[in-house]
């Protein structure tokens, strides 16, 4: 395209330039650059929580080398399986990164533990020891993070086609994931162990037993703790969840504003672009605006429509002091100051193409449905009034589309009758004069074309000049209309909508500073009790709000399914079913986190968000699985609670450093900086804070609870 633009140039007058004023492909590369980043910097910051917590170059250099592998094993399966590079499939790779240093860090982290134990024995004996002890709690753990991603195939609706990418691509990395942790990472420890064996030997002089922790003792020894702790995770899910933010798709901020208007209805051509052009000076005088292109009669999809309607499509700068938000906010005020005609409407590019995908542009969408029309006009107008009460809600518009002017031409049948003329033959007469008649046809270049007989400036008659038609008479004599015919001029009148075959009128609104949860719940409450709906009328809610209704009630029987399926994986790697409810327990809880770190950094739960919670189960099974392998194997020649201390103490290391790791990791995606960032940030922050209250979880309540399940065998 930049090529025949260039083209173009050479061609064109002096003085005439052609330059784009909009390119998406530059908002695209910028997401996908600032997500590539935020991508580097985590892993980055987590091979430095492995360089503290190891001390060792030779086990830090291997996650080093281990992890880039994953990444491009996982770029080369996406390619094999024709997925592109887009914000979609880093966004999920950058998500997945805490996962996939969670795996090499796991490993890595028991082939340097066996090292210690083990200072004598080869690198190859160990390394096999390790990996061989390791490997069923590494299948039974890859699963359950693997099988939380399979229901998200049954979404449907604009959030199907959003998690189809996302999803496919996190279960693509974490196979790969799995099979160059499981192999790769051993091969890459033994090549660097041959480079560095006679300086690891001189490093390690003697064993290094697994130091016990005191601290688990006393809280095993005191349950009630663990029980309180369980009581407070749960209370807080109450008392958080109905105070959350909620949305639909999670927002971003494009860098690009979209304007639709509509003046009113039989608005001329002129006086609208009269109101457009003092719209026009105030755009030029926001400074955060780098270019603006119009449309009026048409729009960005380029069909025609009617001439007191169209939009601008307003680009902003980079770098700039405000967000889009807020420029918007601006515009809106100024512009309905000024222009108090004009009904306008603002959105994003991408949002107001989602908007054309479900069938609204706007998150807040009532349907009325009805038979009187004059009725449904009037509950509309009751409606849209109360929206506009509603703090947080912009743009409001009641529904009513009213057609422009029309024309009536009511024949007197007893004149027609008196002159000879029949209806049909005014009719046809009338029609060649204001629009034509076809009246023969035309056979060119192998296809015929219609001949049409009109009336020279017929497009442009006022009301007097069709009154003075003449129409023929049979006696060859011409008579003006208006002695055979009233014409009268009726005013605009309104469309009429219909959905399963039923007429409705719908009162659309936008947001401004408030989520669609909390707004969509005022709404509800004000028109429950302050509108009284007469019998045979009735209220839905469409939009986004029936479209995150929807995507939530197929969220929860994923999050549903993902448990269950957590639990069958537990179930048959150690075969107890008290075991596999108690780890799906802590799994659960761990949602608990997720939900606090949502509300304190006043992030919506949406279907980002939603799928942290999701994720989050399946981390936590997963850590659990390690635990427990260990605690299992430690059984054979220790009593319970010296089993449990081992444990604990043994996972401690790796827990900690799995979890500060995947933090770090998604904290640059969590912070939302840079272009499309704010794609994947709701998730972030859900996982993040689901792995804070998991190391409680893990480090406390399951040991001590482990411990009750245990004395009661």
């Amino acid at each position: 395209m930049k090529a025949k633009v260039e083209e173009l140039k050479k061609y064109l007058p002096k003085g005439v330039t052609i330059k784009p004023y909009y390119i998406q492909a530059d908002f695209v590369n910028d997401s996908v650059k600032s997500v590539t980043d935020s991508l580097w910097i985590g892993l980055l910051l987590a091979i430095i929580v492995a360089i503290i917590f190891l001390r060792s170059f030779k086990a830090s250099a291997t996650i080093l080398i281990t992890i880039p592998v994953t990444l491009f094993l996982t770029l080369i399966a996406l390619y094999v399986f024709g997925y592109t590079f887009n914000i979609m499939t880093l966004g999920a790779i950058a998500a997945a990164i805490g996962l996939i240093i969670d795996d090499a860090i796991v490993v890595m982290e028991q082939i340097h533990r066996t090292h210690e134990e083990n200072p004598e024995e080869p690198s190859p004996a160990l390394v096999q020891k390790a990996v061989r002890y390791l490997f069923p709690a590494m299948v039974g753990s890859s699963l359950s993070t693997i099988v939380i991603f399979i229901p998200f195939l049954l979404m449907t609706g604009v959030a199907g086609a959003y998690f189809s990418v996302m999803t496919n691509t996190m279960i693509i990395t974490l196979v790969c994931s799995f099979f160059v942790t499981w192999i790769g990472l051993p091969v890459v420890y033994l090549v660097l162990s041959g480079k560095t064996k006679n300086h690891q030997n001189k490093q390690i002089e003697k064993t290094h037993a697994v130091k016990k922790q005191r601290w688990v003792s006393f809280f095993i020894f005191r349950p009630f703790i663990s029980i309180a702790i369980v009581v407070a995770l749960i209370i807080s899910i109450l008392v958080i969840l109905p105070r959350l933010q909620t949305g639909f798709l999670p927002e971003m901020d494009e860098g690009s504003i979209v304007l639709d208007y509509d003046s009113p209805p039989g608005t001329s051509l002129e006086e609208t672009d009269r109101m457009l052009r003092e719209v026009e000076k105030i755009i030029k005088t926001v400074p955060e605006v780098e270019a603006y292109s119009r449309r009026t009669g048409t729009q960005m999809g380029f069909f025609i429509t009617e001439p007191s309607r169209g939009d601008y499509l307003i680009q902003l700068k980079k770098s700039r002091g405000r967000s889009s938000e807020e420029v918007i906010e601006d515009l809106r005020k100024r512009i309905e100051s000024t222009q108090p005609a004009l009904r306008i409407d603002f959105g994003q590019v991408i949002g107001d193409m989602l908007g054309d995908l479900m069938s609204s542009v706007q998150p807040i969408e009532i349907k009325v449905f009805g038979n009187d029309q004059e009725k449904l006009h009037e509950i509309c107008r009751q409606v849209a009034e109360l929206v506009r009460q509603v703090e947080g809600t912009a743009d409001v518009f009641d529904g009513i589309v009213l057609a422009g002017p029309s024309i009536s031409v009511n024949p007197d049948f007893g004149k027609l009758a008196l002159y000879g003329i029949t209806p049909s033959n005014l009719q046809y007469q009338l029609q060649t004069a204001l629009e034509g008649n076809i009246v023969g046809k035309v056979f060119e270049k192998e296809q015929y074309l219609a001949v049409r007989l009109v009336y020279p400036g017929s497009t442009r008659l006022s009301i007097e000049q069709i009154k003075n038609l003449q129409i023929f008479l049979p006696n060859g004599g011409l008579k003006p209309i208006s002695s055979l015919a009233t014409v009268t001029v009726n005013p605009g009148d309104a469309e009429i909508e219909r959905e399963d075959l039923q007429s409705m009128g719908v009162v659309t609104a936008g947001l401004e500073s408030r989520d669609l949860g909390s707004v969509m719940k005022d709404i509800k409450n004000a028109i429950s009790s302050k509108l009284l709906i007469p019998a045979g009328y009735h209220i839905e809610y469409g939009g986004a709000y029936a479209a995150q209704q929807k995507s939530f009630r197929e969220l929860l029987m994923i999050l549903i399914a993902a448990c269950l399926l957590v639990f069958s994986v537990i179930l048959f790697l150690f075969k107890k079913i008290r075991i596999a409810l108690l780890i799906l327990l802590i799994a659960v809880l761990g949602i608990a986190g997720s939900y606090l770190a949502l509300y304190i950094t006043n992030t919506a739960l949406n279907v980002g968000s939603y799928t942290g919670l999701i994720m989050i189960v399946g981390i936590i099974g997963e850590n659990a699985i390690f635990t427990y392998l260990q605690f299992q194997e430690a059984l054979h020649e220790n009593s319970v609670d010296e089993s449990i201390i081992y444990s604990i103490s043994t996972r401690l290391r790796p827990k900690l450093m799995t979890a500060l790791g995947a933090i770090t990791a998604l904290m640059p995606l969590a912070l939302g900086i840079g272009t499309g960032a704010q794609l994947h940030q709701p998730l972030a922050i859900a996982v993040i804070g689901g792995f804070i209250v998991a190391l409680p979880l893990l480090l406390i309540v399951l040991p001590s609870f482990l411990r009750m399940a245990s004395k009661k065998n």
